[in-house]
């Protein structure tokens, strides 16, 4: 089939995006990667599927979300496709009204629970406004799949339609960990409200062989480097900004423990399975997550993470603490991390996206 995906980043540093991509072409269709121009967009890499850029006059807000989908669909009418692949409730009204007459396919790829977002949650009007087009548009899909089983769960029941589950693996890599004792903390990802970082900028002040890695960019980086001053722990906070993906797990590798803290009154976070835990097991390296229900779940069957039970400073520097005394819990986490990278890795979660997209062609040719 020819399928286009559609996203509203600028496809420098989606990585779920280009595992999918990937597959879909690896298992015989041609593949076209939709997104748009930034003002500090990168050149983009090569890649087996082809890719294109919108530019867009704004860049946030009801009037970029109006805009994008308007561009989006004045430039996808005039292209030849089978599929389109929506990436998220703010590419899904284009690609509805591109598909809606029939002959073509919509699947829906929530990579999150978009109205209930932490940036979205906390504002009544516009929760109400995206749950309602969610409501309107999601049925209308012909597929839909998302990032974990409780987060499927959950939009099954706010939508009334089944989703399938394809976890954000990590491709199977190299086990590289080396013994370090640094003390260097790492965070990868985007730097956006609602990811702890504050939690964890704070935390530091209790922790004075520690340092902290922010591997990331995002609107919360002035807001963190501002408060990494006023605490007296710049010094020890790299704010290491955007990093191409290939650099990623030599970064790493150089860590000693990574975290994933999230706040929990965001029910899209609550019930997430985030790609940077994976790839934190994936490369050997014991993990902080919140005890939130997919990662509770991950550890049960792994005992690869610790678990915070409440996102606040003093608990999460005592867990760490607890953990830069006691080796031999450390070491136990790193040896179920490389236990577990064989099973939780893209190589065995890539046929279920393949099964989606088999039982739409088949559609398409019924």
């Amino acid at each position: 089939m020819r399928i286009v995906c559609t996203v509203t980043n600028d496809l420098s540093h989606d990585q779920r995006m280009d595992r999918i991509c990937r597959t879909l072409v690896a298992a015989g269709h041609t593949v076209t990667l939709v997104g748009r121009t930034l003002p500090d967009s990168p050149p983009l890499a090569d890649r087996p599927y082809q890719q294109h850029r919108i530019r867009c006059r704004y860049h946030d807000g009801k009037r970029f979300y109006a805009e994008f989908n308007l561009r989006l669909w004045r430039t996808l009418r005039h292209w030849d496709f089978d599929v389109c692949c929506s990436v998220d409730l703010d590419t899904l009204l284009a690609g509805w009204w591109l598909c809606r007459d029939g002959g073509r396919a919509l699947t829906y790829d929530a990579h999150e629970w978009f109205s209930e977002t932490p940036e979205v949650v906390t504002r009544p009007a516009v929760r109400k406004a995206w749950r309602t087009l969610g409501r309107w548009l999601v049925p209308r899909t012909d597929a839909r799949y998302t990032v974990g089983p409780a987060l499927a769960e959950r939009m099954a029941l706010d939508y009334g339609e089944p989703f399938g589950v394809v976890r954000n693996l990590p491709v199977k890599r190299p086990y590289t960990f080396s013994e370090n004792t640094g003390g260097v903390i790492l965070y990868q990802g985007m730097v956006n409200p609602g990811r702890g970082l504050e939690t964890a900028v704070r935390a530091m002040q209790d922790l004075p062989d520690c340092r902290l890695w922010i591997v990331g960019s995002g609107p919360e980086s002035g807001n963190l480097a501002a408060l990494a001053e006023e605490c007296g722990v710049s010094d020890r906070i790299w704010f290491a900004g955007f990093r191409p993906p290939d650099e990623l797990p030599e970064i790493t590798s150089r860590a000693w423990l990574g975290i994933n803290l999230l706040e929990g009154d965001s029910p899209s976070y609550y019930y997430s399975l985030a790609n940077k835990a994976l790839d934190y097991v994936q490369t050997g390296l014991p993990s902080v997550q919140m005890d939130f229900p997919e990662y509770a779940a991950l550890n049960r069957e792994y005992g690869c993470f610790e678990l915070l039970p409440e996102l606040d400073a003093a608990a999460l520097a005592d867990l760490i603490r607890t953990l830069r005394n006691d080796p031999a819990r450390y070491a136990a986490l790193r040896d179920n991390c490389r236990r577990a990278a064989g099973e939780l890795c893209w190589e065995r979660e890539a046929p279920k996206l393949r099964e989606i997209y088999a039982a739409v062609e088949r559609d398409l040719r019924s």
